[in-house]
């Protein structure tokens, strides 16, 4: 009806997919946060060269830094925290979108 395909994309299809998108990343992003096996099984465990978290929490614990592992888990636990709330209001707000 006159309006240009930038102006459809950011009125029209862009509010109602913002929310499922966002929401899909942080569940993506929540996802691999919490990956360990498949990181051990494939890159052998080479210490300090895969430092992920999970990973880093591991060797600090094979290492009896209970300390560092604590404090590498609870950022981990913010984080998700974190997440699950931003998950929640997204949800939330795309609910009041539909109605």
């Amino acid at each position: 009806l006159g309006a240009s395909s930038w102006t459809t994309f950011t009125q029209v299809l862009l509010p109602p997919l913002l929310p499922p998108l966002l929401t899909g990343t942080a569940l993506a992003f929540s996802r691999a946060l919490g990956e360990f096996g498949s990181i051990v099984i494939v890159s052998s465990n080479f210490p300090y060269k895969d430092l992920i978290a999970p990973v880093l929490i591991f060797q600090c614990l094979e290492q009896y830094d209970f300390v560092g592992a604590t404090v590498i888990g609870t950022v981990l636990l913010l984080i998700s925290l974190v997440m699950m709330v931003g998950v929640n209001w997204l949800q939330s707000y795309a609910q009041r979108f539909r109605k």
